[in-house]
């Protein structure tokens, strides 16, 4: 195998790795040379310390779990509802003229100006945080499934008349498998959304409880600079990995509407 094959059998494009790793030089050169008040700006060696240290006593993964057990709880609540909402929004006329006025409505409200509702009736445990992360999953879910529903060519939905489909029948074997690009592509965003909504929730909802975004507030708390960034890379690596594997769920979920054109 040649360089070039080599190069293209990686799963990241080299290419993309230019740019952080002049990034790196240019940290480690500055702080080296004491260019800039490294209590500040650490070195990239203190960040690579202190995040052996959170690894080898167990507090990473310890609080990297209690984050992504929020973000999949919150995410399949908040998919669910997305979901439901927009097959009834797009499926049937009297749901939407009853409801989605209301719901559109609501779209427009910031996701952060629902915290102090939250927190009021829920606290500033688990439960609230999961909320926050359902709410910040459902929006683009329903709208990418509403779209989708909506989508759908009438001559379809006159073949399902004609051949008598009950409501279950449609739903199953017309609606979803005809909106499934459109809701993949809610759920997918859906998946970005709820890990922002978890880091978020436990920056603003601080309670009890272990978490990533808990560990960047420790680091603010105590002025620990190197803590701050690790967790910053933490969460940042993260959330390109859950981009990664929704991604290639989707291609792989999708690949029987390539095999018919």
């Amino acid at each position: 195998m040649n360089l070039k094959q080599t190069l293209q059998s990686l799963p990241v494009d080299p290419r993309g790795l230019v740019l952080p790793v002049l990034f790196l030089i240019v940290w480690q050169s500055v702080t080296a040379l004491h260019w800039v008040d490294t209590r500040i700006i650490v070195p990239p060696s203190e960040v690579l310390a202190v995040g052996w240290k959170w690894l080898s006593s167990g507090q990473l993964l310890s609080g990297l779990g209690a984050s992504l057990q929020r973000d999949v709880s919150g995410f399949l609540v908040g998919a669910l509802a997305g979901v439901t909402i927009g097959v009834l929004l797009g499926a049937s006329r009297l749901a939407n003229a009853v409801f989605g006025p209301t719901f559109h409505t609501l779209k427009h409200i910031s996701l952060f100006a629902w915290i102090p509702l939250l927190s009021a009736f829920f606290g500033r445990d688990d439960l609230a945080k999961i909320v926050f992360i359902a709410f910040s999953t459902l929006y683009p879910v329903a709208l990418g499934t509403l779209e989708g529903v909506r989508g759908i060519p009438k001559s379809q939905l006159e073949v399902a008349r004609v051949y008598r489909f009950t409501r279950w029948q449609s739903l199953t074997r017309l609606i979803l498998p005809a909106a499934s690009p459109q809701i993949l592509s809610g759920l997918h965003l859906g998946l970005i959304y709820a890990w922002l909504a978890t880091i978020g929730g436990e920056f603003l909802l601080i309670g009890i409880g272990e978490g990533i975004g808990l560990t960047v507030i420790r680091g603010r708390a105590s002025f620990h600079v190197d803590l701050i960034i690790f967790g910053m890379l933490i969460i940042g690596l993260v959330g390109m990995a859950m981009n990664e594997l929704a991604t290639r769920a989707e291609s792989r979920l999708l690949h029987w509407r390539g095999a018919q054109h």
